[in-house]
């Protein structure tokens, strides 16, 4: 998996003193902005900083904006305002384009061979399908959903780490273009996703799995940027039967959560800004309170992106647990 980037928000209210520049096209929201004396997250930019090496005032922590996918400063106790609202994401490096997640997964894969292909799932839109090498008929489906990077190489064996288990595991494309390698590539992919359009697709993958492999039982899975669209395919699809979320955005809306009728399994890091400890502990308390089945983990101290092989937050006991977690609670709801 790869370097894992929070949900992309939508702007709804920018608090007093949270956002160190200023926008032009953004004159409603100007009484909230900071004057700084040295150059601003967005002239930095401009001036062809990296997104990853744009600087803040000290006591600041650096986000992105999904609309443009530029850069802003903004208080700590902010970010998981701006994650939750839908204003911005989580700013990482670039990731190492290898086979990142070998040494994570080695140790781990079922006893099933597998085969692979490549599958056209929903319209236009090719994903990588993986599942085991057997005459065995009714087998459980997985829908895996990446990061802001997009489908590349470590999703891909993601899925096929899952088919060794017994799983036909499809890794979707919500973008539907070459995954990104680059911080600034993801956020262009980012910037034009059309949130309605992938929970469509995301549905088509779900159904591609019944009508061509007649999957029985069905869940989904995804880090970061896919932990929030695992989400939004559990509020939007009624099928589900399994629902893991890794650090991705949540919601508390009883409304929107009483949709669910399914177990969920959700992984967290407890030095996450933008996806808080108290943010988490709402969303488990809103689940009991509806009565759905939960897991919820909170590994203390790791941070966002915690699960991701070739970022520099890699946790590699952590993400072995987790993994460990996620193969055991797929077990229990899907076979």
């Amino acid at each position: 998996m790869n370097l894992a980037v929070s949900s992309l928000l939508i702007f709804l209210f920018v608090p007093v003193n949270a956002v160190q520049t200023i926008d032009e096209t953004e004159s409603h929201i100007h009484d909230h902005l900071i004057l700084v004396d040295y150059k601003t997250p967005k002239a930095q930019f401009i001036d062809k900083v990296p997104v990853t090496m744009v600087m803040c005032e000290e006591g600041f922590e650096l986000i992105m904006k999904k609309s443009n996918g530029m850069p802003a400063c903004v208080k700590p106790s902010t970010v998981a305002i701006l994650i939750e609202r839908g204003w911005g994401i989580h700013v990482l490096p670039d990731y190492e384009d290898k086979d990142n997640n070998s040494d994570m997964l080695k140790t781990d894969k079922g006893e099933f061979a597998i085969k692979t292909e490549t599958v056209t799932y929903f319209e236009n839109y090719t994903g990588y399908l993986a599942m085991p090498d057997t005459d065995e008929e009714n087998l459980p489906g997985v829908i895996l959903i990446h990061e802001v990077w997009g489908l590349n190489d470590n999703m891909k064996e993601m899925a096929e780490e899952l088919a060794s288990h017994g799983y036909v595991a499809l890794a979707v494309n919500l973008y539907g273009t070459d995954a990104a390698t680059t911080i600034d590539e993801g956020r262009q992919l980012m910037s034009s996703y059309d949130p309605k359009k992938g929970v469509d697709n995301m549905s088509g993958a779900v159904d591609y799995l019944q009508e061509n492999y007649g999957v029985q039982k069905v869940g989904s899975i995804g880090w970061c940027f896919g932990g929030g669209q695992s989400l939004e395919l559990a509020l939007n699809n009624d099928e589900m039967d399994a629902t893991v979320i890794y650090y991705g955005r949540l919601t508390i809306d009883p409304e929107r959560l009483s949709s669910i009728s399914w177990p969920v399994l959700g992984i967290f890091a407890g030095l996450d800004t933008g996806i808080t400890p108290e943010s988490i502990n709402e969303f488990e308390k809103a689940l009991d309170d509806l009565g759905i089945q939960n897991e919820i983990h909170i590994y203390p101290n790791v941070n966002h992106a915690f699960a991701n092989p070739s970022g520099e937050r890699y946790a590699p006991e952590e993400t072995k647990d987790a993994w460990e977690k996620t193969l055991a609670f797929f077990e229990q709801t899907l076979m």
